[in-house]
């Protein structure tokens, strides 16, 4: 056995060096890995991966919640847009030969299923009158009159939030303006 001792000992310190070696490899990998998780878990006062991700799915949690929130409130304020005034018409004329221009108008104000109000105003030297008509499904409840009419068709033609105006010039009284 003397013989092969001196061989055995040089096996076991080449394993040794071997083994070494490798306990530094894995030292470093070791550190590698500890410096990657000490990056992820920064500004988290040192706690464990799994706090970390517990409170990450904590806060995921919490954001679906509030745009849950947000899903029925925005709901809501797009029913309440729909209801608002959204088509607006407005047809201005003179439906008398003694007033001096255009100070009579027919308004139109509808909301997003075409449901409003027409407010017609005549102005005449001697006093100014004012009249209101339901509009449902962009159709009157009452007899509109053409300048009524035609708010109601600029009003029913423009795209969402804008307004027309429209302005009759030259017209001596309102039954002319049918012809328009």
């Amino acid at each position: 056995m003397a013989p092969y001792l001196g061989v055995a000992l040089l096996a076991l310190a080449v394993v040794t060096m071997g083994l070494c070696l490798a306990l530094v490899v894995q030292s470093r990998q070791i550190a590698r890995l500890g410096e990657r998780l000490a990056s992820i878990t920064a500004g988290e006062g040192g706690r464990s991966l799994e706090a970390v991700l517990g409170a990450h799915l904590d806060k995921v949690l919490e954001v679906s919640r509030e745009l849950d929130g947000l899903t029925v409130r925005t709901a809501a304020a797009e029913a309440g847009v729909r209801r608002s005034f959204q088509r607006i018409g407005m047809v201005r004329f003179n439906p008398f030969e003694d007033t001096g221009s255009n100070q009579s108008f027919a308004l139109a104000l509808l909301d997003g299923r075409e449901d409003g109000i027409v407010v017609s105003s005549l102005h005449s030297r001697s006093g100014t009158r004012v009249y209101a008509k339901a509009v449902v499904g962009g159709r009157a409840e009452a007899t509109l009159s053409s300048e009524e009419a035609e708010a109601v068709e600029i009003a029913r033609s423009q795209s969402l939030g804008r307004a027309a105006l429209a302005e009759r010039v030259g017209q001596s009284d309102r039954g002319a303006a049918s012809g328009a």
